[in-house]
């Protein structure tokens, strides 16, 4: 991985400030694709430690600037452990808004891919991703957060307009 990408894949900052930062004076909009209760994919189960057909609560947008999606997102968090988050009032607020204000929450190890993201169709949008990452967020984990806590996955895909608009290399 070249060393721009690495400075974007590997941050552990707030995606939205950095978007934010750079795209200067582009407006930036969090428009939401899909949102609502349904199934995990397998590997998404794996990742929150829980079985493939329970239950969760999932959320896919495209953080945009200038009305262009520069990353797809996904989050994934199971319904039993949401418990008055109300996560469903972000609306298009960025989950970030959210995450990096949560006292006792931790961000799990980064997990890279060259995959393209699972999420809803994103419309004229070039959906192939260059870099993808994700991680589990935990609060109030003291032992893998199977007695309570909530787990939070979070997936986030770079995509090629992104690089296209900030000159950086294919990889």
């Amino acid at each position: 991985m070249s060393a721009p990408w690495w400075q974007w894949v590997a941050s552990t900052d707030s995606l939205t400030a950095r978007l934010m930062m750079a795209g200067g004076d582009k407006q930036f909009r969090v428009r939401v694709l899909r949102q609502g209760v349904g199934w995990p994919l397998p590997d998404e189960a794996q990742a929150l430690g829980i079985g493939p057909k329970r239950y969760a609560w999932l959320r896919e947008v495209a953080l945009c600037l200038d009305e262009t999606p520069w990353v797809v997102a996904r989050s994934v968090a199971p319904l039993t452990q949401l418990k008055g988050q109300r996560l469903e009032r972000l609306g298009e607020r960025s989950l970030g808004s959210w995450l990096f204000r949560q006292p006792g929450l931790v961000r799990g190890p980064l997990e890279v891919t060259t995959h393209s993201p699972h999420v809803v169709n994103i419309n004229h949008a070039d959906k192939h991703s260059l870099w993808g990452r994700r991680s589990v967020f935990q609060h109030g984990c003291r032992h893998g957060c199977k007695h309570g806590g909530l787990s939070l996955l979070v997936q986030e895909y770079f995509l090629r307009t992104m690089a296209d608009e900030l000159d950086l290399p294919s990889r």
